[in-house]
């Protein structure tokens, strides 16, 4: 899946809030660095972390709410 449409998938799980999603990749980035293991098995071995955090909160692993 090219990162197009993973965003898009993304923007969906939030209802089109950009800044909601901005929110939960930076904090779900923090997590990784932090040390905690990808809900997803890397299609690529060099992805980046938001690149990461945006494919978990597309497939529904990550669930976002809004504060």
């Amino acid at each position: 899946m090219r990162i197009e449409q993973i965003n898009a998938k993304a923007l969906e799980r939030v209802n089109y809030d950009r800044y909601l999603l901005s929110q939960a990749i930076a904090k779900r980035v923090n997590e990784l660095i932090n040390g905690a293991k990808p809900l997803i098995e890397l299609p690529k071995k060099n992805m980046q972390l938001t690149e990461i955090a945006t494919l978990e909160i597309a497939e529904g692993l990550v669930k976002v709410k809004e504060v």
